[in-house]
C-alpha cells in the first residue's frame, strides 16, 4: 500500500479530493488575531485504541489525539460495557489538528495505511467485536465527501487488498475513556500487546512518512 499512497496527494492537487474544512472554534496558540488558524477535528475507529491514538500522537500538526468511544446508543459508557459490544460504541480516537499543517486528507492516508486494516470486518488483529470496527464519523459534509472518495479510489486502484469494510456515519457523541487508557502505548512499551500490535504501526509512520513524523508526542 505505501507506493501508490502517495497518489493521493495528486488527487488533493487536482481537487478530486476537496480540503478539509474546520469547523472547531479553538485556535492555533501563540497566532496572533490577525492570522489565526481554526482547529479542526476528525474521529476515528481502527481497533484498540491504544494504538490508533499513539499514531496520531505522532503526527505533525496533531494538537490532541483522546481514547474514547463513538457510533453507540449508551451515553457515558465505561469501558467494562463497551468490552460487551452490546452498547453499539466503538473504541475510536478523537484527533484535534491544525488545518494549516496538516490536512484532513493526510489523516485519512495515516489512519487507512497505517493506522488500521480496514479489510478487517468487526475486529482488528486478536481484538473482535463491533467495538474494535474500523469506522469514521465524519463533522461535516465535507469530511463525509473526502472519506467516501478516499475510500473509492483505494479500492478502485487495488492499493488495498480485499473489500473495505469501514463504516461512514456521522459523529453524534465522543466520551472520553478513562485517563488509564490515555497515552497507553506510549506509558507501557514493553507490554507484549503494545510491542506486537502497536509498537510497529508507529515504526511505519516514522519510516514512511518522515515528513509527517514529530518526535514531540501530542497530548490527549
Amino acid at each position: 500500500m505505501k507506493g501508490k499512497a502517495f497518489a493521493l496527494m495528486a488527487l488533493v492537487t487536482v481537487g478530486i479530493i476537496p480540503a478539509a474544512v474546520a469547523v472547531a472554534p479553538a485556535t492555533k496558540r501563540g497566532a496572533s488575531s490577525e492570522h489565526r488558524v481554526p482547529l479542526d477535528t476528525a474521529v476515528f475507529a481502527g481497533g484498540c485504541f491504544w494504538g490508533v491514538q499513539a499514531v496520531f500522537q505522532h503526527v505533525k500538526g496533531v494538537v490532541t489525539a483522546t481514547s474514547g468511544y463513538a457510533g453507540g446508543s449508551v451515553a457515558n459508557p465505561s469501558y467494562e460495557q463497551v468490552s460487551t459490544g452490546r452498547t453499539g460504541n466503538a473504541e475510536s480516537v478523537r484527533v484535534i489538528f491544525d488545518p494549516a499543517q496538516v490536512s484532513y486528507a493526510t489523516l485519512l492516508k495515516v489512519f487507512f495505511d497505517v493506522a488500521h486494516d480496514a479489510t478487517q470486518l468487526n475486529r482488528q488483529g486478536p481484538d473482535v467485536g463491533t467495538q474494535y470496527r474500523s469506522a469514521v464519523f465524519y463533522m461535516n459534509g465535507a469530511q463525509r465527501t473526502q472519506t467516501l472518495q478516499y475510500i473509492a479510489w483505494l479500492q478502485q486502484s487495488g492499493t488495498v487488498k480485499g473489500r473495505i469494510v469501514t463504516e461512514v456515519a456521522p459523529l453524534k457523541s465522543f466520551y472520553t475513556a478513562a485517563p488509564y487508557h490515555q497515552d497507553y502505548a506510549t506509558l507501557h512499551p514493553y507490554e507484549p500487546y503494545i510491542r506486537y500490535n502497536d509498537l510497529p504501526k508507529i515504526a511505519q509512520l516514522k519510516d514512511h512518512y518522515p515528513q509527517l513524523w514529530s518526535e514531540r508526542l501530542a497530548s490527549y
